[in-house]
C-alpha cells in the first residue's frame, strides 16, 4: 500500500468512517437531488449511479465533521467569500437532535464566533427552545448559507444554489423527526415556494422524511414582540409532534 493511500485511509478513519460498500446498489451519489426532496421541491430526474462508493459512518457526529470538511474552512464556491465573511459558519447542536432550527444565514456576531444563532436573536431562540422544555444542546442549528452576507442582505439565488446542497446533507445526516424553518427565507428555500411567511407559518409539511414548520424568525419577534404568542403557539404544536401527540 502506497504512502499515499495509506494516509488517505487513516484521515477517513479519523472521521470515524467504518468501511466502504462495493456492491453496485450502492455506489450513489449521495446530495441535494436525492428522491428525499421537500414538498414542492424540485421535479430533476434521479441521478445516475456513480463509480465513487459510499462511506460508511460510525455515528452522525463522524457524518456531519465530514461534511464540515468538505464545505472547507474558507469556502469560495460563491462570492461571498470576497464580500467581507470572516468565517464559515457551519451548524451547531445535537448530531443525533429529534428537532433542527433552520435560519438565513449568519449576521455579524454568527460571523465573529462562528456558530449560528448567538446574537440577540439566537438568545431569543435559546428561549423558545427551553419553553418546550429542551436544551440548545438537545436540538441542532443550522444556516440556509453559511457565510454572512454584505450588510445582511438576503442571500442571492446563485449564493443559495452553491450553499443549500450543504444544508441538505446536514438535514439527511440528522434525520430530525421536526425541522423548524426560522423566518421567510429559509421557510420558501425548503418548500420551494413564494409564499408569504404568514400564509405557511404554523402549518405542518413534508421534508425530507422530517415534518417542517414555518414560523416566525427570532429577529422579527424583537422587532414586533406581539407575534410571540403566534410562535408559542408553532412551538407547542412541535412539542406535540415530538411527544408522539
Amino acid at each position: 500500500m502506497s504512502e499515499q493511500l495509506k494516509a488517505h485511509f487513516e484521515y477517513f478513519e479519523e472521521l470515524g468512517i467504518d468501511g466502504v460498500r462495493l456492491e453496485p446498489e450502492w455506489r450513489a451519489r449521495v446530495d441535494d437531488q436525492s428522491d428525499n426532496q421537500c414538498r414542492g421541491g424540485s421535479s430533476d430526474p434521479p441521478l445516475e449511479p456513480s463509480d465513487e462508493p459510499v462511506a460508511l459512518f460510525t455515528s452522525h457526529g463522524a457524518a456531519l465533521e465530514a461534511i464540515r470538511a468538505d464545505l472547507g474552512p474558507d469556502c469560495n464556491r460563491c462570492k461571498l467569500h470576497a464580500l467581507g465573511r470572516r468565517q464559515v459558519v457551519f451548524g451547531v447542536g445535537n448530531p443525533d437532535a429529534d428537532l433542527m432550527f433552520v435560519g438565513e444565514g449568519p449576521g455579524a456576531d454568527e460571523d465573529i464566533q462562528g456558530e449560528p444563532f448567538v446574537g440577540r436573536a439566537g438568545q431569543l431562540l435559546t428561549k423558545i427552545i427551553e419553553a418546550i422544555d429542551l436544551k440548545r444542546e438537545d436540538v441542532y442549528i443550522a444556516n440556509v448559507i453559511k457565510c454572512r452576507p454584505p450588510g445582511n442582505r438576503n442571500p442571492e439565488p446563485d449564493e443559495v444554489e452553491q450553499c443549500e446542497p450543504f444544508l441538505f446533507r446536514q438535514i439527511d445526516t440528522v434525520k430530525p423527526k421536526v425541522i423548524v424553518a426560522l423566518g421567510k427565507f429559509a421557510a420558501q428555500c425548503l418548500l420551494r415556494t413564494n409564499d408569504p411567511i404568514t400564509r405557511i407559518r404554523g402549518r405542518e409539511f413534508k421534508c425530507r422524511d422530517a415534518i417542517l414548520i414555518p414560523t416566525y424568525h427570532p429577529a422579527y419577534l424583537l422587532r414586533t414582540p406581539s407575534a410571540k404568542r403566534e410562535v408559542w403557539e408553532d412551538m407547542k404544536k412541535v412539542r406535540a409532534i415530538l411527544a408522539g401527540d
